[in-house]
């Protein structure tokens, strides 16, 4: 099996003083990144990291983001990725539950060590990327004399290059593990999605898809923000930054995006170099295409489906939506994704709850039938790490090959385009009807004094309840306003039965995206009447 950091080493032979990594005013070239990576692997070889160690990563991006991380794959260690946005609970437990080998961080990481020993009690290496004493070895005491030569770890089909904690913004976040073949199948299946070459110029606003504009032979131009607080973004330093960069590619929360669009028009700035806006991580606002509409004279938005155990799934641009999708999805129909990308079978299936043994038993649904979302495709992952259960609800084997549930139910169009209805378990039942939160939420999401709204299920009645927040963020439901969103109910079919509101001044987020909206935190604040 390939290692993927081999794309690294082909670009630094086929074009060595192309600008790979930019960072404020520094740059290097592939050449000097493949060259980096080798002195990594010596520094970290030298510290006592071995293949297959389980390796602690936190390194805020920038210039050796990228290096340091391609270093671990290419010696054979597994890079362990946790959000350090996460909520704290989950964000201790899943460093518990991975038990790594070793540590690899900024200070304040190491600090945390000191302060929660028994979450890193198993850690033989501390590796500290500062220069702050008794907190670990430094990892760049041997890198100046280190060699720039190092040969590449050859993984066998078992060995994991990473794991992957999920967000932990549906649920307990889950370690997703990753070989060297999924990274690769990933990294085609995107260059192929976007139609990228080494032209394109990259801002990663999710530090990890660095990696792949990397393995593209794309520069990958590091942002001066906060990955684990998009919301938090300073749009004018953004701005600057893609402008200096000349970047093409774009892609990241929403959240990001959506500061950045609104800087712009009010600055009557233009993004004359963007192609691709890829928003991801949360169900996009049609007012959020609409707004780079007119921003973008290059091109357009984009928002492809997956998620951490299948990326991508399918993709669509901002100006399909625009053009043959906006009133669908402001009629109820739920959001159109796109058809799936080629290498991706697709079914919807009858939702189930339950852990599914076998496939053949499990009814498909037909075209226009909402369902259960399940794929198969070569970057679908197998299993999460030491999660027997969570793997056993997720996964599906048919006697061929690996089936993913994504967790969200949708439908197949005519045309074979997946619409998205919502995470299954956001899906309200009365009783009688099924009601899902992407088709009812657009339809109250377009009365002028709505910024957003929610559905929930009222648990005394167990009606179908929409909490909505108001733009001027005052708590009233006044008769006005209620009667306005009982009416706008009756306009639509998928929210006739739709009778019950409560006003909130604001709705929790994920602290991923900053964009989804927290149900289950929202279901304990709410005072049901």
């Amino acid at each position: 099996m390939k290692n993927v950091t081999e794309y690294i080493t082909r670009h630094a032979k086929n074009m060595p003083e192309k600008t790979a990594v930019s960072f404020k005013n520094k740059q290097i070239n592939f050449l000097e990144l493949n060259q980096r990576i080798n002195k990594f692997c010596h520094s970290l070889t030298e510290l006592g990291v071995k293949p297959k160690d389980k390796v602690l990563f936190f390194v805020k991006p920038n210039l050796d983001f990228a290096a340091i991380t391609f270093a671990l794959f290419r010696m054979g260690a597994v890079s362990v990725f946790i959000d350090p946005g996460m909520k704290r609970e989950y964000f201790l437990k899943a460093i518990e539950e991975v038990d790594p080998d070793v540590l690899v961080g900024i200070p304040k990481v190491h600090i945390l060590k000191l302060l929660k020993p028994k979450y890193f009690k198993n850690i033989r290496l501390s590796i500290q990327t500062g220069f702050f004493p008794g907190l670990g070895s430094r990892l760049y005491s041997a890198f100046k004399t280190a060699s720039t030569e190092f040969e590449t770890y050859r993984p066998d089909e078992s060995d994991l290059a990473a794991i992957l904690y999920t967000s932990g913004g549906t649920g307990s976040p889950k370690g997703v593990e990753y070989s060297h073949d999924i990274f690769i199948n990933q990294t085609k299946m995107l260059r192929d999605a976007f139609h990228l070459s080494p032209e394109d110029i990259d801002i990663p606003g999710f530090p990890l898809f660095s990696f792949f504009s990397l393995a593209i032979g794309m520069r990958s131009h590091v942002p001066r923000l906060d990955a684990s607080k998009p919301s938090a973004v300073n749009p004018e330093e953004l701005y600057e930054d893609i402008q200096s960069s000349q970047a093409s590619f774009l892609a990241g929360s929403p959240a990001i995006w959506s500061k950045l669009a609104d800087y712009c028009l009010e600055k009557k700035l233009k993004l004359p170099t963007v192609k691709h806006v890829v928003m991801f991580g949360a169900p996009v606002d049609i007012k959020l295409h609409l707004k780079f509409s007119q921003l973008l004279s290059k091109g357009t938005t984009y928002t492809p489906y997956g998620a951490t155990e299948a990326l991508p799934v399918s993709c669509i641009s901002g100006e399909e939506i625009l053009k043959q999708h906006k009133s669908a999805f402001l009629e109820g129909e739920g959001i159109c994704v796109g058809a799936p990308l080629r290498g991706v079978d697709l079914k919807i299936m009858r939702m189930n709850p339950n852990a599914v043994d076998n496939f053949d038993d499990w009814e498909e649904l037909n075209s226009g039938e909402i369902g259960e979302i399940v794929v198969s495709s070569k970057n679908v992952t197998k299993n999460y790490y030491k999660n027997v259960d969570a793997t056993s609800r997720a996964k599906i084997f048919d006697g061929q090959r690996i089936w993913h549930r994504m967790g969200d139910v949708g439908y197949l169009d005519s045309q074979g385009r997946l619409w998205f209805c919502g995470r299954q378990k956001h899906v309200v039942f009365d009783g009688k009807d099924y009601f899902f939160p992407a088709q009812i939420e657009s339809v109250f999401n377009q009365h002028p004094k709505v910024l957003r709204s929610a559905l929930v299920q009222n648990l005394e009645t167990k009606k179908p309840l929409v909490i909505v927040q108001r733009r001027d963020r005052k708590e009233e439901l006044d008769s006005m306003f209620l009667m306005d969103l009982k009416n706008l109910a009756q306009t639509h079919q998928v929210t006739k039965k739709i009778g019950q509101f409560v006003v909130k001044t604001d709705l929790p987020v994920d602290v991923r995206h900053n964009i989804k909206i927290d149900r289950e935190q929202l279901s304990k604040d709410i005072s049901y009447g």
